[in-house]
């Protein structure tokens, strides 16, 4: 009988190995460091024996002089070479249309599950096609619905999303983990593009809508169209919790705008699923420890930084073992371990939010600046909407200059922005002050799940 989609794993099975809601927070309040580095290395072992069948592992290892028996366990992998999109690029352009990270050609004839693809959202380049094959997906999904459980999503909760469809994994992703993992309703509304804001409010108000999912840009413009509508976050929306991608955001500006709504962070990338995510305590993100292995590395050298300090995330995904696996892949994002013990008694690493992208950081006059982390900076501003732009140029003496574009809808003075961020950043930075919706078409707001924050003119 042919195989589906469903024969390819054990929703009980899933669920013990990575328990989620009461037997999660049992689990990892009793668990110690030893037995919780046993359960990684054993998943470690199984993933490497499938990545040396892969044609894409092969090449990568063999060209830092790697051979099978080098690697024996989670000690050895920090001889293991890094990679990220240049590399999975190169695949793709010598094995097209999918690459040969996709992994099937490690089966044998016949014995290959089916494979789901989506792809990233391109905000550094070209889209990436991302591969889940049944288990490693629902494992994923289990993850995220892990996450927002430990936030506090109920039976009953309306889950309002704002993340974007299509070939994007991100709409699909978050739908399957609450529908599939949870017993709260789920509104798929999607992107501007997909539902107009105005709509969007309109959904929110006639299902009364509890929870909201998304990232912070939109989330924030939603409550402004709701209140140029004449409805009021708080007492006619009654949104009680937000779940999304924080970052750096002002959680008290984000709230007041939905009326005192709890605020969540989590992290992850298309690539792996969720990495982290806060709790009720929110202090720091917890490490989903058993899913994911997680090192910090110096953007420069590639070196472990020491406990706290700010590094590229790289990410060994455990539980990816079926296609696509992920052995130390370089997110570029930064950010750092969270230092002090839980204070819910959890035996998890926590980590500091999303900080920025290494691969859109701008070195001006040797400040680094990472243009996704400005938004807090700038809410500082009278009447900033949200809205900002950076541009970066070289002229023809090698001088870069930075320009930002900052939407206010008041009429704040040019050189008191402009110290603000002298201030806050150490370098003179260029400022341009623009009127309330006029940077959308450059940034994307309604249009992307991740605006754009950066057009880099220098090359």
């Amino acid at each position: 009988m042919e195989k589906s989609y469903f024969d390819f794993f054990d929703a009980r099975e899933l669920r013990r190995e990575y328990p989620l809601g009461e037997a999660f927070l049992a689990k990892f309040s009793r668990i110690s460091r030893d037995a919780l580095w046993q359960e990684q290395n054993d998943r470690f072992k199984k993933l490497l024996a499938r990545a040396w069948r892969m044609r894409f592992y092969q090449k990568l290892w063999g060209r830092a002089g790697i051979e099978p028996g080098d690697i024996r366990s989670l000690l050895d992998i920090e001889k293991l070479p890094t990679f990220g999109k240049a590399e999975l690029s190169e695949s793709i352009a010598e094995a097209p249309p999918f690459g040969s990270y996709l992994g099937l050609d490690s089966y044998p004839p016949g014995e290959a599950p089916p494979f789901i693809m989506h792809t990233t959202s391109g905000t550094t380049g070209t889209p990436q096609p991302l591969f889940f094959g049944p288990r490693g997906r629902e494992i994923q999904n289990l993850l995220l619905a892990r996450a927002y459980l430990f936030q506090g999503l109920q039976q009953g909760d309306v889950v309002h999303s704002v993340y974007g469809h299509g070939l994007i994994n991100g709409g699909h992703f978050v739908r399957e983990a609450v529908t599939h993992w949870t017993q709260a309703v789920f509104m798929s509304a999607g992107t501007g593009v997909e539902t107009r804001s105005v709509r969007q409010v309109e959904i929110l108000r006639d299902f009364r809508a509890t929870v909201i999912v998304g990232f912070a840009d939109y989330i924030k413009k939603l409550a402004e169209v709701a209140r140029e509508l004449g409805l009021e976050p708080g007492r006619d929306l009654p949104v009680r919790m937000i779940c999304g991608h924080l970052g750096r955001e002002s959680r008290e500006h984000m709230s007041a705008l939905w009326g005192g709504a709890k605020l969540y962070d989590w992290y992850g990338v298309g690539d792996t699923g969720t990495i982290a995510s806060e709790g009720p305590d929110q202090d720091g993100l917890y490490l989903m420890e058993d899913a994911q292995y997680v090192e910090f590395l110096d953007v420069d050298s590639g070196q472990p930084v020491a406990e706290g300090e700010s590094g590229d995330l790289v990410v060994t995904t455990l539980y990816k073992d079926d296609l696509y696996p992920l052995i130390r892949f370089n997110t570029h994002d930064v950010s750092a371990l969270s230092t002090g013990s839980s204070s819910l008694g959890l035996n998890l690493k926590r980590m500091r939010g999303f900080l920025g992208r290494s691969d859109n950081m701008v070195k001006l006059r040797g400040i680094n600046i990472f243009p996704q982390a400005l938004g807090p900076i700038l809410s500082e501003v009278p009447g900033f909407t949200g809205e900002f732009i950076c541009e970066v140029t070289r002229d023809s003496q090698h001088r870069e200059d930075m320009l930002i574009r900052v939407e206010s809808s008041e009429s704040p003075a040019l050189e008191a922005v402009k110290n603000l961020l002298r201030a806050k950043l150490g370098v003179e930075i260029q400022v341009e002050l623009c009127a309330p919706n006029s940077l959308s078409h450059a940034t994307g707001l309604e249009s992307r799940q991740k605006p754009i924050r950066l057009i880099d003119k220098r090359f």
